[in-house]
């Protein structure tokens, strides 16, 4: 039984894994000025309200791109569970069963990506993931990372629009029924939400064409099925593959350190 902890630069999310499968996922803002008690304070109650005890939790991996953050949620689930938890980085990449691409500078939740869809699908694929930034990480079927291609979140721009321009609100990420907005709100939808169809229907494209047509394409993120116009574009759409990537990358590393 695993806990496994995304820490994006949105959010912080929690799994609980257990009988293969994500028995429990947890998602909580993710606060740099929030203390290792605050968060355990949280987890504890998450577990407590699933009817589950401290000591069901045998191992802990945690992938963090908020470097912050990191070593307050490290410290956090010592503390809570006992021992410490395997964290996702360049130092235990060369363990894993893909070749990474700049491993000092490619994100942790890549990774993750890049081995969960090598393992799920073992051909070449790219995962677009919908988060605070919108990413798209190929790798081939042979387990080599190929490339990263990253934009900004659908939040992020509209987030944005709001933030920078006074008259203009924050709307809901839903897809327009025309691409002339007729009100403020539709406007902004029919500008990003229908803009982004675009840009990542075009991009998929493009690195298909770049790899002969061989790749299929994966989405994953919190946002990955709001956009529904883009699910021809997708072989599969799993909101759960960052952090099965995360749990794979854990369990990559017990087994080596066991077979050393």
């Amino acid at each position: 039984m695993q806990i496994i902890v995304d820490i994006g630069n949105t959010d912080a999310v929690f799994g609980f894994y257990n009988a293969a499968r994500w028995q429990h996922i947890w998602r909580t803002p993710a606060r740099h000025d929030e203390s290792a008690e605050s968060y355990e304070r949280r987890l504890r109650l998450w577990l407590l309200e699933a009817g589950l005890p401290l000591s069901v939790v045998k191992s802990t991996v945690l992938s963090s791109v908020v470097p912050a953050l990191t070593p307050t949620m490290r410290a956090m689930l010592t503390e809570l569970f006992g021992f410490a938890p395997v964290v996702v980085g360049p130092d235990i990449y060369p363990r894993l069963p893909i070749e990474v691409l700049c491993p000092h500078e490619i994100g942790s939740d890549l990774v993750a990506n890049a081995l969960a869809a090598y393992t799920r699908y073992q051909r070449t694929c790219v995962v677009v993931d919908f988060g605070t930034a919108l990413t798209f990480t190929t790798v081939s079927g042979t387990g080599k990372l190929l490339g990263v291609a990253i934009a900004p979140g659908l939040k992020t721009a509209i987030r944005s629009l709001f933030a920078n321009t006074a008259q203009l609100p924050e709307v809901p990420i839903e897809v327009p029924a025309s691409a002339l907005g007729t009100s403020t709100t539709h406007a902004i939808q029919a500008g990003v939400i229908l803009g982004y169809e675009g840009l990542i229907r075009s991009l998929v494209s493009r690195i298909q064409n770049e790899l002969d047509g061989d790749c299929i394409a994966v989405a994953t993120g919190g946002l990955s099925g709001q956009i529904t116009s883009l699910n021809d574009v997708f072989t599969d759409i799993v909101p759960s593959l960052t952090l099965d990537g995360i749990r794979l990358i854990g369990d990559a590393v017990s087994v080596g350190s066991e077979e050393g």
